[in-house]
């Protein structure tokens, strides 16, 4: 009896032990149902930003795209779209669109790379728009809501381990508690259609870290992902950006080290001076990290993942500056477990070089770690 008994608790033991063994297995290593991100791209002007319809916006962004960043060591891409690429006037979905939506879902499926869909810019809100009604008016709100009751019966089918969906890109509202009501006006339907669904949720305006504090997600919900976006200090990073109050500054910058010299802003006007005053200074890794601590803090109070859904430095910015302000951003985003996107794939901040359209192989390196030539 008493063999009986103890070969009964060494084969518990073992049954036990080896259960906990799996179980720490498996939770090192990525579960099947879970949306674990790294590395991304963000995919612009393509279902977003453009006006290219039919051939010209079919081959924009293909399967070939979606071969080589898989090629290049991303794990995910950031796909931006907008309401009036993907429905008329009238609200009713465009086929050729939605299309195209799933055609990019299913490359990127088969090249292992998972997908964060971004509603980007709506007709009730574009983020640099001086008038947006969607914090004003409850008609549009209720269409915001539609539009994802739209989205996620076209997407649902997806695995919640590939596919997550972002809210909005760049809440601007006047009061930050106007995004936090939409937030939760549009979170309870979609989580009664999707329980598991990742959502990623930025801060208002801009999803500027500065404003990580006002934000308000819901409680208990594991399956939100942070999001916040970085393009400090602006004066180094939109260099020469035609759509900005500092596209007349053509001087030297530099990084890291103060950005523009006072010597070198003597020949401009005050007024050009006075818009590059909030964005200007002296930057290094230390700086660009400090900027990070709220949402850094936000993310690790609500014990969830932090995302840099968009980062990046204009193709204009002197070239050892651009490669060290990236570097040390990748450095940043290790050091404290941010998952990231860099805007974007091949367009003005791209890993494309501009002269050659070859890819910049030396910029992709520092962004992944991928040596691919």
């Amino acid at each position: 009896m008493k063999h009986t008994f103890f070969f009964s608790l060494f084969f518990a033991a073992i049954i036990y032990f080896s259960g906990q063994s799996c179980k720490r297995q498996l939770s090192d290593q990525e579960q099947p149902d879970v949306f674990k991100i790294n590395n991304g791209v963000n995919i612009s002007h393509w279902l977003s930003q453009s006006d290219a319809r039919g051939d010209e916006r079919l081959n924009y962004f293909t399967e070939k795209d979606v071969e080589f960043i898989a090629n290049a060591g991303y794990d995910h891409i950031r796909l931006p779209v907008d309401e009036e690429q993907l429905w008329d006037d009238s609200g009713n979905k465009i086929p050729e669109a939605f299309n195209l939506l799933h055609n990019a879902i299913h490359w990127c499926l088969k090249n292992d790379l998972k997908v964060v869909v971004d509603m980007h810019i709506l007709r009730s809100h574009y983020f640099n728009a001086e008038i947006k009604p969607l914090w004003t008016d409850t008609t549009e709100q209720i269409k915001f809501v539609r539009l994802w009751m739209d989205l996620s019966d076209e997407l649902k089918q997806y695995p919640v381990s590939e596919v997550a969906y972002e809210l909005l890109n760049e809440a601007v509202a006047d009061n930050h508690d106007d995004w936090n009501k939409l937030i939760a006006s549009t979170m309870k339907p979609l989580r009664e259609k999707e329980p598991d669904r990742v959502i990623v949720i930025g801060s208002n305006r801009f999803q500027s870290p500065e404003t990580f504090p006002y934000l308000k997600i819901p409680e208990n919900d594991t399956n939100i992902i942070l999001s916040f976006h970085f393009y400090d200090p602006f004066s180094l990073t939109h260099y020469q950006a035609s759509w900005t109050n500092i596209k007349f500054y053509t001087g030297p910058v530099k990084y890291p080290g103060q950005i523009i010299e006072t010597a070198d802003l003597a020949v401009y006007p005050d007024s050009l001076k006075k818009h590059l005053e909030w964005c200007n200074g002296y930057f290094t890794i230390d700086t660009l990290e400090k900027k990070m601590l709220l949402p850094i803090e936000y993310a690790k109070r609500h014990n969830l993942p932090l995302y840099c859904g968009e980062y990046g430095c204009l193709i204009t910015v002197p070239r050892e500056s651009r490669l060290k302000w990236y570097s040390d951003m990748i450095a940043i985003f290790n050091r404290n477990n941010i998952a990231r996107a860099n805007w974007d794939y091949k367009a003005e901040f791209g890993i494309f070089k501009p002269d050659t359209q070859q890819p910049d192989y030396e910029l992709i390196e520092i962004i992944t770690g991928k040596i691919m030539k």
